[in-house]
């Protein structure tokens, strides 16, 4: 996704740079610390290789998420948030958690929480 030229705000970047269906769960995600291809495919429900590789180039051309390549055979790479923007991100993202979390609980649907194992932070 290219960078618009012009922004209301810096809010309005920020948004462009993490909207969509996948890239806030990748963040999430990957505030566990640094991990696979593979094993972000199978921690997040439903998305696929191609679209988490295109979500993945994004946020690390966005300066969010590093990629490291390990010599060796077999190839094995990992993924996790940078020092500077990934981990700044997570803070907003926590505020989001939080809200949703909240939210559920007073529209009476706890057990979407307890299904999923989710605790506030």
């Amino acid at each position: 996704m290219k960078i618009r030229k012009e922004y209301t705000c810096p809010l309005e970047l920020v948004h462009d740079m993490i909207k969509g269906k996948w890239k806030s769960i990748i963040l999430w995600r990957l505030r566990l610390g640094a991990t696979s291809l593979a094993k972000l495919e199978r921690d997040i429900d439903g998305i696929n290789q191609k679209m988490l590789l295109e979500q993945l180039k994004e946020l690390i051309e966005y300066g969010f998420v590093e990629k490291e390549t390990f010599d060796g055979y077999p190839l094995h790479v990992e993924y996790s948030l940078t020092i500077d923007m990934g981990m700044q991100i997570i803070n907003a993202l926590k505020i989001m958690q939080s809200i949703g979390i909240d939210y559920l609980k007073e529209h009476g649907m706890e057990e979407i929480l307890i299904e999923k194992g989710v605790t506030k932070e």
